[in-house]
């Protein structure tokens, strides 16, 4: 592994490994993939900050190796993120005690991304009054709340079954050390890396939203109900309510772990 340090009199005051880096651009490309920000957008946001590191360098003779051009995204790169196989996430993502070492708020949306599909940036926004635990189908409502969404089909409402169940019941109000914060991808996706539970060098925390995905269409479920739960566009127009929250629920949990 490499490490950037730089020491001013006896203060260390940079510690930059090469994962830091990938962490950060991870961070940013699940943000692209998301549809929070586009490619260009972020790039040209990297060279403004790479502007004021080379500065800070420069100035502060500090002789750090920022490798800055890393971090930049490719015109037509492919973003989207391979999918856990189940039998990844059964025998290295679930097995008891496999998440310890992750701290109990991230650990939660982690595992209620599992039969969810949520978006991260969802699952760290949702509050006690968009977790409902205490009704027939415990379930989770996915909301502005203070925050945009990415369409107006973000808008919906995902049942709680399985781990994902469990997971709430221990954050009934959420996960407050990852509301409206940047922060969650990077520690999640660090967590895994180091403790090899990334199914290949490309998987993160997002392809935990590919694997349910999958998981749905091995199944056999409905296209319609597949896109309400994801909160994706519909290629035709919208009939009807769409299925029950109930009916939903008794799908999922027969794929849920």
């Amino acid at each position: 592994m490499t490490t950037f340090v730089a020491v001013v009199g006896d203060k260390e005051i940079a510690n930059i490994t090469r994962d830091d880096m990938l962490d950060f651009r991870q961070h940013w490309l699940d943000r692209i993939e998301a549809g929070e920000v586009t490619a260009n957008a972020v790039n040209k946001d990297l060279i403004h900050l790479g502007d004021v590191l080379k500065t800070v360098n420069t100035m502060k003779r500090l002789g750090l190796a920022l490798l800055l051009g890393e971090l930049s995204f490719k015109e037509g790169e492919k973003l989207t993120r391979p999918p856990f196989s189940e039998e990844w996430i059964g025998t290295r993502l679930l097995p008891l005690g496999a998440l310890d070492g992750l701290n109990g708020q991230a650990r939660g949306i982690l595992l209620g991304m599992i039969n969810t599909g949520y978006r991260p940036s969802e699952g760290a926004a949702l509050t006690a009054d968009t977790i409902r635990l205490d009704c027939d189908v415990p379930h989770i409502s996915i909301e502005p709340d203070g925050r945009q969404l990415k369409s107006h089909f973000a808008r919906r409402v995902i049942p709680l079954t399985g781990v994902s169940l469990e997971a709430f019941k221990q954050f009934p109000e959420g996960f407050p050390r990852y509301r409206n914060r940047a922060t969650l991808s990077a520690v999640v996706n660090k967590f895994l890396r180091a403790n090899g539970l990334l199914e290949t060098p490309r998987h993160s925390m997002y392809s935990l939203r590919h694997a349910f995905e999958d998981r749905m269409l091995a199944a056999g479920i409905d296209d319609r109900i597949r896109r309400d739960l994801f909160g994706h566009r519909l290629d035709r127009e919208r009939y009807g309510k769409g299925a029950s929250l109930e009916h939903v629920a008794e799908l999922v949990a027969r794929l849920a772990f």
